[in-house]
């Protein structure tokens, strides 16, 4: 090791360390209380799979956070593939409205959306106003409210992920597909398409693994009907004081979170995308 390695070495050592009080030793002590509370054992792992109320919760996660990635995917695919192909100028302004909603909080956007949905909001006022509906549908404190509350949410992190992906794809594919006679459909699903993989296979991941860990959306657009895992856990924390349940729950999902990592990392699509700066 020369020594600019070993100062380079001792820079790191800081944020090591940081890291090791502030995000490894919390985690050792949720993992250690969920065999210690209230009794030593693994009790509270097996009441996970016992529980009734969990295995609701747990299905409505997942069934949750798998319609949330899939129309998140579909739409931030057609915006980012409508950036790829805009006019600078218009493009500049339509990636500036894309970025507007990191600025705005969780909490405002999730009360604009049930301004937006409630029985008498504005869309549904719309919707009665122009007689399409004869009453006020339900759109809100239900699944659909935290589905598109969660995806409105996810929207840009995917867009510039997918944006990022679709800027790299070498037009001169294109354009040799187009020279030799492919219609505009086949040149999008042969071609766009798969050399856009690993943008989706990371973007998709990345929602995923928001979307099990989702709190403060749920919450508020579900108003405690559409229990998720985060909410689940926050509630036995600070209400029922049920902290071996809640921490062993935490400690499942930081398995499965670290299991579907570990997983998709054995896609070439995924690995390429992480890959993506060794020339």
């Amino acid at each position: 090791m020369t020594s600019f390695q070993r100062w380079a070495f001792c820079l790191t050592v800081p944020a090591a360390l940081l890291t090791l009080c502030l995000y490894v030793l919390p985690i050792l002590q949720v993992l250690a209380l969920s065999f210690t509370e209230p009794t030593f054992g693994i009790g509270n792992y097996v009441a996970l799979f016992q529980n009734a109320a969990i295995g609701r919760v747990v299905r409505t996660t997942v069934f949750v956070s798998a319609v949330t990635t899939a129309l998140t995917i579909v739409m931030s695919y057609a915006v980012a593939f409508a950036l790829v192909h805009m006019p600078p100028a218009q493009r500049r302004v339509a990636l500036f409205m894309v970025m507007v909603p990191f600025w705005i909080s969780v909490l405002v956007r999730a009360f604009a959306w049930i301004t937006i949905l409630r029985r008498n909001g504005v869309l549904n006022s719309a919707l009665v106003g122009s007689g399409a509906v004869g009453e006020p549908l339900e759109l809100v404190y239900n699944q659909f409210g935290v589905i598109v509350g969660m995806v409105h949410y996810m929207m840009p992190f995917a867009i510039m992920l997918l944006y990022a992906n679709l800027s790299e794809i070498d037009h001169r594919i294109i354009q040799a597909a187009r020279s030799l006679g492919a219609r505009p459909v086949t040149i999008f699903f042969r071609v766009w398409v798969p050399l856009s993989m690993p943008g989706l296979a990371i973007a998709s991941l990345f929602i995923v693994i928001f979307s099990l860990g989702f709190l403060v959306t749920p919450a508020i657009l579900g108003a405690g009907r559409v229990l998720m895992v985060a909410e689940y856990i926050s509630v036995q924390i600070s209400s029922t004081l049920r902290w071996g349940v809640a921490t062993a729950l935490s400690t499942m999902l930081l398995l499965v979170v670290g299991a579907l990592i570990a997983l998709a990392m054995r896609s070439p699509a995924l690995r390429a995308a992480f890959e993506g700066g060794r020339k």
